[in-house]
């Protein structure tokens, strides 16, 4: 009996996994630079304005992220994810995510690019910022 629960639990995980990444807004297999221009990863809609920590976040992003994550964390082909994507929706990667991701690196789990290292010299307080900035960038993009 506990067998057959074990199998059936994890063939739901397949499912589930599955359904998961075949959904059309899944991570591309095989990101392609034609889809949106300048090697975005996603086209992504501004929102009209910022609060004030979403702007302080938006500079610190400029300077930190956007150099791999792009302009807007909109992606960069070959490089890193769009962090305006649903995958890092708030209940799927928490705030407190992104500051492990920034303090301690990542390991790569949803995209092909690679592991993601810390970033030196970025703190608890700037990372709340830049998640400011980046909620809001998937909240005018319908990510909640």
């Amino acid at each position: 009996m506990k067998s057959i629960i074990l199998i059936a639990l994890g063939v739901s995980g397949l499912i589930g996994g599955y359904v998961f990444l075949s959904r059309p807004d899944a991570p591309p297999s095989t990101p392609v630079a034609a889809e949106v221009p300048d090697g975005a990863l996603v086209s992504v809609t501004l929102p009209e304005n910022l609060s004030e920590a979403a702007t302080v976040g938006k500079a610190l992003f400029e300077g930190e992220c956007a150099v791999c994550h792009g302009v807007n964390a909109a992606g960069r082909v070959g490089v890193a994810p769009p962090l305006v994507h649903r995958i890092y929706e708030p209940g799927h990667h928490g705030d407190e995510s992104f500051q492990r991701a920034v303090a301690l690196g990542v390991q790569a789990h949803h995209w092909p690019f690679g592991d993601m290292p810390a970033v030196e010299g970025v703190t608890r307080a700037d990372v709340e910022m830049i998640v400011a900035y980046v909620r809001e960038l998937q909240r005018a993009n319908g990510i909640q």
